[in-house]
């Protein structure tokens, strides 16, 4: 049999050094890779397609943006760990919102979460439309279930038929013992042998999600390989085996699954990390027509992008940063406050004096006209304005983060349609009583960069995907009475690599303790994959 000497390998001296100035300056180990895929906003049309939703008030309208607002505080009130923060005269979990224009009324529940994508877990690969949640850690999905959402109906007829997941039908699946770390309820089992239960407790009174710990393999494709041809990465993760679902989430506010992006050790984003799949590291990209991409183990790739640290709270983190400055329309304020960046939440909301501080600023800059109407008094802005066909210029808003770096709202505005064909815009900002929250909204145009190995928050601007580079979820067909949004799509995987058309978009600050530790990640690096390389 033959063997391989090393003083037997023959390549050019040459050939050794650039492939070791590559991965020192250029090119990363593959192992080290992102792996991504795209996701949906809850109202863009191939989400619709699956998950019917019934009675939404028409895009754009007053009525529309006080449902999305009334979704973003029902879910901040009744979501896990550091959710339920928004102040106690909201509307309450569960309360149907209602209002009446004309002839018509709408009554509306919790919305559910704000983004969804199509995973595949097990062997065959089974895929399910989970909801995308950075407030919470568990990825858990309907699992032999005693209570849980099997298929959902609109009231046209239309039926969905929803996977199911069982580990009996999975070759790749095992169980988690008592005795594993990540076991929430060790101090409950009768034997560190027995299987692991959980039980999540959202506040919300009564939902909760309740099974085994269970692992299994999630189907995921690297980024750099988008064709279909590409291997996929199975990746071993542990989630939750969902027996037993109760409140909300069988009011479809997560169908047929949850993906906790959480900073704990069980979240998915920790698992890919710790098993060397990714670095501890998950981008977020929000496009402006409901499409969207995360990419585990982005990082940033490089120093020219912004980034501020994250305020850790010993029990249960979030991702919390602080702002120090405000500048709206060149004009600074010295305003310190604490943020959560919630890529869950519609918009974005600030109690005083930073709701004041910008809001005031920001009208007294505005040249338009502002609005005052009855037939606006569902929207949930303050600050609106009659769109002229003189419109001037509106002003600009930058956030200063803690370390000095910039944060540009690129589009801090909202435009609404009203009855009489007129249009307003508002300043995106709504008023809270007790939490500060940057939504969705205010990340719009950027990859948001949740550097979990340094502990900080990044920006960098983004037009997200490319048509070649993006797959989307297909659309239930009309003239069908089954659509099975899981069976007929295979896991979505974008291509990050010199697709994206990005600027920095931020103010920077004398980066070079960020380049020496990337130089020493990639020396690690290197010779992590030089001894790959020679002892293949």
């Amino acid at each position: 049999m033959a063997s391989r000497s090393y003083g037997a390998y023959s390549s050019p001296p040459w050939l050794l050094s650039a492939a070791i100035y590559a991965l020192l300056f250029g090119f990363p180990c593959s192992a080290l890779g992102t792996i991504g895929f795209d996701f949906h906003h809850r109202y863009s049309d191939p989400v619709k397609g699956m998950l019917t939703v019934d009675d939404l008030p028409e895009k754009g309208t007053p009525h529309y943006y006080a449902a999305m607002s009334h979704r973003d505080r029902v879910n901040w009130a009744s979501g896990s760990r550091g959710r339920g923060l928004l102040d106690q005269t909201s509307t309450p979990p569960q309360t149907q919102l209602t209002f009446s224009d004309g002839n018509e009324t709408y009554r509306l529940n919790s919305l559910g979460y704000l983004h969804y994508a199509n995973v595949s877990v097990g062997t065959p690969s089974v895929s399910f439309l989970v909801a995308l949640d950075t407030g919470s850690d568990l990825f858990w999905l309907p699992c032999d279930c005693e209570s849980c959402v099997r298929g959902l109906q609109s009231s046209s007829g239309q039926k969905i038929d929803f996977n199911i997941y069982s580990p009996n039908t999975s070759s790749s699946s095992g169980s988690v013992p008592c005795s594993n770390s990540l076991c929430p309820l060790q101090r409950q089992c009768p034997t560190p042998q027995t299987d692991c239960s959980y039980k999540v407790e959202y506040l919300d009174n009564g939902t909760s999600s309740t099974g085994v710990l269970v692992e299994d393999v999630l189907h995921l494709t690297p980024d750099a390989t988008p064709s279909k041809s590409s291997k996929l990465v199975e990746a071993k993760i542990t989630f939750g085996c969902g027996q037993v679902e109760t409140g909300s989430f069988l009011n479809g506010a997560a169908p047929n699954g949850l993906f906790g992006l959480g900073m704990s050790n069980i979240s998915v984003p920790s698992t890919l990390a710790k098993e060397g799949y990714t670095s501890n590291s998950f981008s977020m990209c929000f496009g402006e027509d409901g499409l969207g991409r995360i990419s585990f183990g982005d990082s940033g790739g490089s120093s020219d992008h912004g980034e501020t640290p994250f305020n850790l709270r010993s029990l249960h983190p979030t991702y919390n940063i602080s702002i120090t400055q405000t500048v709206v329309g060149g004009n600074s304020e010295d305003v310190e406050f604490s943020a959560i960046f919630d890529t869950g939440t519609s918009f974005t909301y600030l109690n005083d004096p930073a709701y004041s501080v910008i809001t005031q600023n920001f009208d007294s800059l505005t040249k338009d006209l502002r609005h005052s109407s009855s037939s606006t008094s569902n929207l949930p802005f303050e600050y609106c304005y009659d769109i002229s066909s003189n419109q001037t210029e509106v002003p600009t808003l930058d956030l200063i983060m803690k370390g000095g770096d910039y944060f540009n709202v690129t589009d801090p505005l909202v435009y609404v349609n009203l009855q009489n064909g007129g249009l307003l815009y508002c300043l995106g900002l709504v008023k809270s009583g007790n939490v500060n929250i940057i939504g969705q909204n205010f990340m719009t145009g950027y990859r948001i960069i949740f550097d979990r190995d340094r502990n900080v928050l990044g920006w960098k601007s983004s037009n997200c995907y490319t048509k070649e580079s993006s797959n989307t979820l297909p659309i239930g067909p009309t003239d069908s009475s089954m659509v099975p949004p899981a069976t007929a799509v295979n896991p979505e995987a974008t291509d990050t690599g010199g697709n994206n058309n990005s600027a920095s978009g931020s103010g920077q600050r004398n980066n070079s303790p960020r380049k020496l530790v990337l130089f020493r990640f990639r020396v690690v690096t290197a010779v992590i994959c030089l001894m790959l390389f020679f002892t293949v």
